[in-house]
């Protein structure tokens, strides 16, 4: 395993696709998903059914459109093509929406008594109080970045892009113990992750289950 520097190149690459797409997220969908949440305009159900829409989607019904985005862009095998479309998926907003809707409008309208603005607000009360959705959001979005399949096999031809998913199953039937050890390290990142959300994750189960 040690003296493979091709899987070594592929496992950083799936560290970096999966940090770089699980950062955006962060940055612009935590915004996304508060506005939904907490503010009212125009729109704003209709803006909220076509993320619901979105997200239903298999990538299969959105790779063409994707394919062709990338490739006017000339994006095309590079790593922009998997980490852009990874960031400005639907899913987290949806996970974060849920969390954001659940902060009571009582401790809102305490922080904007106290003086807080806008962005002071979503930063002091909003974040914290949805940790449990923005830490859910991560732990999932790993796991799904993590083993992405289909996006990097569409997107990347040059090998050395690979992420590790696409590296494992080209490993031969000869080399069984290398695949094995392999696998276990592939899987470790995802198991801790997984370990260190877990309690988050149950809590946003118990919390969504619970009305305001």
């Amino acid at each position: 395993l040690f003296d493979s520097p091709e899987y070594f190149q592929m496992f950083w690459n799936s560290i970096f696709y999966t940090g770089a797409i699980l950062a955006g997220q962060m940055l612009f969908g935590m915004p996304a998903a508060w506005g939904l949440a907490r503010y009212s305009f125009r729109g704003r159900k209709t803006v909220y059914r076509l993320f619901i829409l979105v997200m239903m989607m298999p990538f299969q019904v959105t790779m063409l459109s994707q394919y062709l985005v990338l490739n006017r862009l000339g994006m095309l095998d590079r790593p922009q093509s998997v980490v852009l479309p990874g960031i400005f998926a639907t899913f987290s907003v949806f996970i974060m929406y849920r969390f954001f809707k659940g902060i009571p409008l009582a401790f809102l309208e305490a922080a904007r008594l106290d003086g807080a603005g806008e962005l002071k607000l979503f930063f002091i009360v909003a974040i914290p109080l949805g940790s449990p959705g923005v830490i859910s959001a991560i732990v999932l979005g790993f796991l799904e970045y993590w083993n992405l399949i289909e996006q990097p096999m569409a997107f990347l031809k040059t090998k050395e892009l690979w992420p590790l998913s696409l590296y494992l199953p080209n490993i031969e039937l000869e080399q069984a113990g290398f695949a094995f050890a392999a696998s276990v390290v592939a899987l470790a990142p995802a198991v801790l992750v997984f370990l260190s959300g877990q309690d988050y994750l149950e809590q946003g189960i118990v919390s969504t289950a619970v009305k305001e």
